[in-house]
């Protein structure tokens, strides 16, 4: 780490106030220096060191952002050299830094994560390279990952592994609603609209425990349900979902709700909590995920004595959160 990132990252991240900024360049650097390697790759430090398609595209985003188009060159290259094993067009999931690849399925997210940036940085950098391959695999996505269902188009987690007898399992922190639009840009179809409209309604018919959140993982039967094999809870994945809906600039009261409330019910502890679980109607006691207060401060919920986390000391999922909802907020505004 270069010298004097403590003390800088001390000040920026004093308290959420300033999440509603547009992201520091410092801020970014120290992100890439502590979670990117020389040649592009994005180590979750937090699950030994593993690479996934949905670090590259978070990575790819945050680069973006920052207007740094070299690292987000490096991102994409490596990315594209090492995950783009598929005959589908679609991206290989999980890298082990010893292994290589260990699981060739793809994530629904990471793909549409990746896509999105591509996009992005086709706009800000003037590449049109960038524009064709966000076009081959936003279509590549369409084709292999969005199915039909009773709930409308739905997006698939993976193209394999999640369609059980009883129904389909979903993954609604999966559905990106900010990206939609910008590949439809790239990639006029109306499947992107009926994605975010499935999303929606989702989102306002799987609603568990005592404060009405969507699960983790959703069972698509009827009546819909959390799928079993996972716990039964609102936790790290579904926590992403009011992210996506503020990043969105989504203002409806109704779909913003249950957060508000959950999150906000906690508030005065200065413990926002990560996960719930509905069976059990218990919640993390211990509210130490550090990526919460960003979220729940997008929608207007502070904890004032919540822990002030320095990104020098978290590791790669919280202070990614933390830099995405910077993002979010400067981005989501009507």
């Amino acid at each position: 780490m270069r010298r004097g990132i403590g003390l800088v990252l001390g000040l920026l991240m004093a308290s959420f106030a300033p999440l509603v900024q547009a992201m520091d360049a410092t801020l970014w650097q120290v992100w890439r220096d502590r979670f990117v390697t020389a040649d592009g790759r994005v180590l979750d430090t937090g699950q030994g060191g593993v690479s996934t398609s949905e670090a590259q595209g978070y990575g790819m985003l945050l680069a973006e952002a920052a207007a740094d188009a070299a690292s987000f060159e490096r991102l994409w290259n490596w990315t594209r050299t090492r995950l783009a094993l598929r005959d589908d067009g679609l991206l290989a999931w999980r890298y082990h830094p010893q292994r290589g690849v260990e699981d060739a399925n793809a994530a629904a997210d990471g793909d549409l994560l990746v896509a999105w940036a591509l996009v992005r940085a086709a706009e800000r950098f003037g590449r049109p390279d960038y524009r064709e391959q966000a076009r081959a695999l936003a279509a590549a996505i369409r084709r292999h990952l969005v199915v039909q269902t009773a709930w409308g188009s739905v997006l698939k987690p993976a193209p394999t592994g999640f369609d059980r007898p009883e129904g389909l399992v979903v993954n609604l922190a999966y559905w990106v609603f900010p990206a939609f639009d910008m590949l439809a840009r790239v990639d006029p179809d109306p499947t992107w609209a009926a994605l975010r409209e499935s999303g929606f309604r989702l989102l306002q018919l799987a609603r568990f425990g005592r404060w009405g959140l969507p699960p983790d993982w959703l069972l698509l039967a009827d009546p819909l349900r959390p799928a079993p094999g996972w716990p039964a809870r609102f936790g790290y994945d579904a926590l992403r979902v009011p992210l996506h809906l503020v990043w969105a600039g989504v203002r409806d009261a109704a779909l913003l709700a249950p957060y508000r409330a959950y999150w906000g019910a906690y508030a005065c502890t200065g413990r926002l909590p990560a996960w719930t679980d509905f069976d059990l109607d218990a919640v993390d006691a211990w509210g130490g995920f550090t990526g919460v207060p960003a979220i729940a401060a997008l929608l207007g919920i502070h904890a004032p004595s919540a822990a002030r986390p320095r990104i020098e000391e978290l590791d790669y999922y919280p202070a990614t959160i933390l830099l995405l909802a910077r993002l979010a907020a400067r981005e989501g505004q009507p």
